[in-house]
């Protein structure tokens, strides 16, 4: 069994709309509320505050006669408002995310409801507070007998509705076996360079359409904040960037679908894709070439299908390397994009090598469970000694496979 969420537009009518547009503004407040409580407990009396008793806030906010509006919505998407601030909160203190940032309405936002706020009837659903059901436009259609068990409501920064269905999927997805292996180095130039020699280009859906955006966001910063004419230009500057946003993820989730289907095992270096968007002069189009969704959509995608991903350490000298003889250059720039090994004499392609080199320690690491490291490799077993990994074992666990 899968869960999947299933991802529409629709287009509210003007009751339905005024609603939404209600609910949206209430779960903002609530969150934000309950954020500003929870920082300042900590900051005067060094306590921190729970959900249950945010929740207790809530209850009481209901009954002051300045937040009686609060009791006009559905109650569900508030107390799960309340719930995902507990989650941030948690993250946050585990290490994995930031401070929790305040909502704000030019963003949009989003509202949850679980199977208590509403009602999937004859494929159609009718949200809490609301007689009509949500006229979606249904481009696909949802697994044979499957009913969402929550669905999440958006409004983004352009003015689009859309709707996300959750339901568990009991198909069998996984695909029929293949032999095929593949290796991928992913970059700038080329978005994908594989370890059988093809190189697949970047749409580089930013540059595309960063004159216009450059201007719809020139023509923002001389409006009045606050008047008609300012909301026109964001609009319009929000609608640019969904437009990027689309065609990136659309590229994005084909490609991942064809390297899927086609290969049995795929291997991907680690990247630290927030440490390297540090560097200012590569931040722009590493973050339009989305590396990280890229291998997120691999991981899930593979779990799904039953494929498999191998992830390389992201130390390993997979472009220094020479993937004929082993031999390792001392410095190798960006700039130079083809190289020849001084040992052996070989021609590499920078980005084709890289990606023979990272399949070759993606067998090893699955084979023998050792690191890539450039100066040690350690068995997965506690307490193994270190020793070194030759290059040479490197390629006989690739021939082997």
């Amino acid at each position: 069994m899968v869960e999947k969420a299933y991802k529409f537009r629709f287009y509210p009518t003007p009751e339905q709309e005024n609603l939404l547009r209600r609910t949206l503004g209430c779960v903002r407040l609530v969150y934000n509320k309950a954020l500003a409580a929870r920082t300042q407990a900590w900051y005067e009396q060094k306590e921190r505050v729970s959900y249950k008793q945010t929740s207790a806030m809530l209850t009481n906010w209901k009954q002051q006669e300045d937040l009686d509006f609060l009791t006009q919505v559905s109650c569900v998407p508030l107390q799960q408002g309340l719930r995902h601030l507990q989650t941030a909160f948690t993250n946050f203190f585990s290490g994995r995310a930031k401070y929790p940032n305040f909502k704000k309405k030019r963003n949009g936002g989003s509202s949850e409801f679980t199977k208590s706020a509403f009602k999937w009837r004859n494929g159609q659903i009718y949200l809490a507070k609301c007689a009509e059901p949500l006229p979606i436009r249904w481009s696909r259609q949802l697994p044979q007998d499957c009913a969402p068990s929550t669905i999440t409501v958006k409004l983004d920064p352009s003015g689009r509705w859309s709707v996300s269905l959750r339901v568990n999927d009991t198909r069998d997805l996984k695909l029929k076996p293949t032999k095929k292996l593949l290796g991928i180095d992913l970059g700038i130039t080329s978005l994908v360079a594989t370890s059988d020699g093809e190189k697949v280009a970047n749409p580089k859906n930013l540059s595309k359409l960063h004159k216009k955006l450059r201007l719809a966001q020139k023509s923002l910063s001389r409006k009045t904040k606050g008047s008609n004419n300012y909301q026109k230009a964001r609009l319009k500057v929000a609608r640019i960037h969904a437009k990027i946003k689309d065609s990136r993820f659309d590229y994005t989730h084909k490609l991942t679908t064809q390297l899927i289907r086609e290969n049995q095992t795929i291997v991907v270096e680690d990247l630290a894709v927030k440490n390297m968007v540090k560097n200012h002069k590569l931040a722009r189009a590493i973050s339009d070439a989305n590396w990280g969704e890229l291998v997120r959509q691999l991981e899930y995608k593979a779990e799904w299908y039953g494929r498999e991903l191998i992830k390389v350490d992201r130390y390993f000298p997979s472009s220094k390397r020479c993937s004929n003889c082993g031999h390792i250059v001392e410095k190798l720039p960006l700039n130079i994009r083809e190289w020849d090994c001084p040992e052996c004499g070989s021609h590499h392609d920078r980005d084709i090598n890289a990606s023979i080199n990272i399949l070759a320690a993606g067998l090893a690491v699955s084979v023998c469970g050792a690191t890539v490291r450039p100066s040690e490799s350690k068995s997965r077993q506690a307490g193994a000694k270190k020793q070194k990994a030759p290059i040479s074992d490197v390629r006989e666990s690739r021939a082997v496979s």
